[in-house]
């Protein structure tokens, strides 16, 4: 079971469901993806389970075009602490103190900004892509 190093274990289940949701794929869709053995309600029960088997990992990230790890790794909660701890009220204030900047953090956000927009920027190509599926379906029925 994948853990970040605050030892809470990281719901794969949850994260599939979570990147599904901002690339706007329909869990219907995905089922198709994955093949004829798919459906709704089997999406459903692996959004729920907390640790998923490697190979349907992999296949299920090749199918979002994301990469495996984010799957394995993303922890919302850490990623709203980073932020939230790299910001104080006073950050952008003079308020006559010295402020002392951690450089570290703020490259860590940069680096966070400039995957989402290469996120968001991949969502957008897949919603394309998506689309003429969706299109060569209605044609072909």
């Amino acid at each position: 079971m994948t853990q970040n190093s605050s030892n809470r274990k990281i719901h794969q289940g949850r994260n599939i469901k979570r990147f599904r949701e901002m690339l706007g794929i329909k869990q219907d869709a995905l089922a198709f993806e994955l093949g004829e053995d798919w459906n709704q309600q089997k999406i459903s029960l692996l959004e729920q389970k907390e640790a998923i088997e490697s190979s349907l990992l992999q296949q299920v990230a090749q199918i979002l075009k994301i990469p495996a790890e984010a799957i394995e790794n993303f922890d919302e909660e850490q990623a709203v602490n980073i932020i939230a701890n790299t910001f104080n009220e006073g950050s952008f204030l003079n308020t006559g103190n010295t402020p002392v900047f951690n450089v570290n953090p703020i490259d860590k956000i940069i680096e966070l900004h400039n995957e989402k927009i290469a996120l968001y920027e991949r969502m957008l190509q897949e919603k394309d892509e998506m689309m003429l599926r969706l299109e060569q379906l209605i044609q072909n029925r």
